[in-house]
């Protein structure tokens, strides 16, 4: 069958819900044709032999079944994967969301995982640890959060900590409360000097670790999401963060949401209003400074703090 043909003429595939390779193969749909399918556009693959047709919107339930797929019912979904299952993107790049690794453990008494495309583990979990969401078994956010605190780098740590925070699903002082009983396990000292850093404001993973490099420069703590209001007093503008009493701010200018030339536009016109009319300094950093060049990003804060700090004493 000609594999240009819409998802549709493959008859007996579904449409709407996730399969994987073997149930296509069932259906006489061979894994040359997927592959042709999925670089076609016709089909988007949810995870290594995970399928679903490209029509269908990405959403929580979506995710959940293209796990059940893959995950045996005494396995729980951990990590990048867990926050996934609940919508948040710890891994996402451009404009386009990408599935993180397959990330399951199993209880110690039991054999690990071992399946194609899966990062398969054991892992000491408490029941407080675990939670059903649309019927997979996954850690729960303040226990992903925890775990990639003390797996993962320092700014991935944090970037996890703000967005699992964000959910709302536990405070910040249960996530404190709960750093004591991984005495002994491994990054646990990193994950006792990010945790009292973490903070539900950063709105993506970008702004998370551009608040430690912040704090890396031996800055004073920042301000997040400072409002600025208009001549009517109402808000006109919001900084990623900042220090408001010297007026000087940093944001970060990603890929997705400022490379089109009418949002750079945008970007230029609310910059000068901010500058001209309200007397803010700002310095905009963007994936190469935070990711690739830190440095750079920690030498531009301490400039451009000494600089608003300068300007304040002249005008005092």
């Amino acid at each position: 069958m000609d594999s240009m043909l819409p998802l549709v003429a493959y008859g007996r595939l579904p449409l709407g819900a996730p399969f994987t390779a073997a149930q296509a193969l069932h259906h006489g749909v061979t894994r040359t044709q997927l592959y042709r399918l999925t670089r076609e556009g016709v089909l988007r693959r949810v995870f290594r032999g995970v399928y679903v047709d490209a029509a269908t919107e990405d959403d929580l339930l979506l995710r959940a079944r293209a796990l059940s797929l893959v995950v045996p019912p005494t396995a729980v979904v951990t990590d990048e994967c867990a926050a996934w299952l609940r919508g948040v993107d710890l891994v996402a790049r451009g404009d386009h969301v990408i599935p993180p690794p397959l990330s399951i453990v199993q209880p110690l008494e039991r054999t690990r995982v071992r399946k194609p495309g899966a990062d398969g583990g054991r892992r000491l979990l408490l029941p407080r640890d675990v939670e059903h969401l649309h019927g997979v078994r996954a850690t729960t956010a303040l226990r992903t959060g925890l775990d990639l605190a003390r797996t993962r780098s320092r700014a991935r740590g944090i970037a996890a900590l703000d967005a699992m925070l964000r959910t709302r699903d536990f405070t910040r002082e249960e996530m404190l409360r709960e750093v004591g009983r991984f005495k002994g396990f491994r990054g646990v000292v990193r994950l006792r000097t990010l945790a009292p850093l973490a903070d539900w404001r950063a709105e993506s993973p970008a702004e998370s670790v551009m608040r430690l490099l912040w704090l890396d420069a031996g800055l004073p703590p920042p301000v997040l999401q400072i409002p600025v209001t208009d001549d009517d007093g109402w808000e006109a503008y919001r900084l990623d963060l900042g220090l408001p009493e010297i007026r000087y701010a940093a944001e970060y200018d990603g890929l997705a949401w400022h490379s089109s030339p009418a949002q750079r536009v945008r970007d230029r016109r609310r910059r000068a209003w901010l500058r001209d009319e309200r007397g803010w300094i700002i310095d905009v950093v963007g994936a190469d400074e935070v990711f690739r060049h830190p440095g750079r990003a920690v030498e531009m804060f301490r400039a451009g703090v000494a600089h608003a700090e300068r300007r304040l004493r002249r005008t005092a």
